[in-house]
């Protein structure tokens, strides 16, 4: 196939819309479903991610991307029985299937943005996989191949307009990629530069040691900032990605918004938040929404008379403030990357408040010497990689 029509581009004004090779053959095929532009953007970039994370890492990989950047990606790791409770997966056969864990745990990075996800495996899903993304509001999924069994799963979802695609898992793009913006037309190199482990040997730090789980973390966010918006920092602990911040002007607000990200889904292990008294009959998606208003600065939306009914068999308690703040001082362990330099410490210094260990960043600002110092401080280990990884 060279050439597929689509329903509209961006918005519903913009038609006609259609997906052409240049040359050759389009790399994928719909197998379900009829995929948007939006849908397309999304398949392609955590396409891209997944398969350089199986490459890089040996593992199985999947990612939850919402408007052509993840929202949460990860390994596959098997769940523990306080993860699945986390995750709010009960499902069945689950440690059979690395690739589903690997969903399970991407989707639960922040998992009120992955509400209506474009979901990338990096393995051909199974139907355990195809058996957790039914029971989520996704608008499709992208592999390199589906079980017979997986399929069948998926062809219902969305009462049969679930999209499936394809991917040829050996296609390699042209290396010079090309894009029309207000009829000019841009060229550049395609970003293929890889992470080199190296790096993580090369501390600018007074600590300098990095363990092998922290390499591995800080591999994951580096790859995930590969594919997301720009400016956007990443954290990352046990194989996932934490907080995603994403598409921010400046640098601190995106290592903000990726901490207040950590902060919620670490508070989500909370005991007061696993044991919240959810009525039985709300949906998955009311129990995500009820949970981060509960975590939220305003919890009285769902706390107060007339409002907790809707959502609990009875008033739970609030998270009281030192409560919030005795949990997040015990945690640590966090990996935490930057798509470019840090231009100030005020990043370090609010990255060491959601329980960052180990910082890797481009480095080359004229303030270098004031974030390390800062790192010092905390005993933060930091890498520069000399590679900046901004995506557009």
């Amino acid at each position: 196939m060279k050439e597929l029509q689509l329903k509209y581009g961006c918005n519903p004004n913009q038609v006609p819309a259609r997906l052409f090779a240049a040359e050759g053959e389009l790399p994928f095929e719909v197998l379900n479903g009829r995929p948007g532009y939006i849908n397309f953007l999304d398949a392609l970039n955590g396409w891209q991610l997944v398969r350089e994370l199986r490459k890089t890492l040996a593992m199985p990989a999947a990612a939850s991307f919402k408007h052509v950047s993840p929202a949460g990606a990860a390994l596959g790791i098997p769940l523990d029985e306080a993860e699945k409770r986390l995750f709010l997966t009960d499902l069945p056969g689950l440690d059979a299937s690395p690739l589903a864990c690997a969903y399970v745990r991407a989707r639960g990075t922040d998992r009120m943005s992955s509400f209506g996800d474009w979901i990338a495996l990096s393995d051909p899903c199974d139907a355990v996989t195809a058996s957790v993304i039914r029971r989520e509001v996704s608008d499709g999924v992208v592999a390199p191949g589906y079980s017979e069994e997986a399929l069948a799963i998926l062809r219902e979802k969305r009462n049969g307009n679930y999209a499936v695609v394809r991917m040829d898992p050996g296609w390699a793009p042209p290396l010079l990629e090309r894009r029309d913006v207000f009829g000019v037309t841009f060229e550049q190199r395609r970003n293929d530069a890889a992470v080199d482990p190296a790096v993580f040997d090369r501390p600018v730090t007074r600590l300098r040691d990095i363990p092998e789980a922290a390499r591995r973390d800080l591999t994951l966010a580096l790859l995930v900032l590969k594919y997301t918006q720009s400016n956007s920092v990443c954290t990352a602990r046990g194989g996932q990605t934490l907080g995603v911040g994403a598409g921010q002007q400046s640098r601190v607000h995106c290592t903000r918004l990726a901490g207040d990200k950590t902060d919620i889904r670490l508070l989500r292990g909370h005991p007061k938040v696993l044991d919240l008294p959810f009525r039985a009959d709300l949906a998955w998606p009311d129990r995500d929404n009820a949970i981060d208003v509960y975590l939220s600065a305003t919890p009285e939306d769902v706390l107060a008379e007339g409002c907790w009914q809707r959502c609990f068999a009875r008033r739970p308690d609030p998270l009281t403030p030192e409560e919030r703040r005795a949990w997040l001082s015990g945690m640590s362990g966090v990996s935490l990357a930057s798509d470019a330099f840090f231009p100030f410490p005020d990043n370090v210094e609010r990255a060491r408040r959601s329980g960052v260990s180990t910082i890797a960043q481009p480095g080359g600002s004229i303030r270098d010497d004031a974030v390390i110092e800062a790192c010092d401080r905390y005993g933060i280990v930091m890498v520069m990689t000399g590679q900046r990884l901004f995506h557009h």
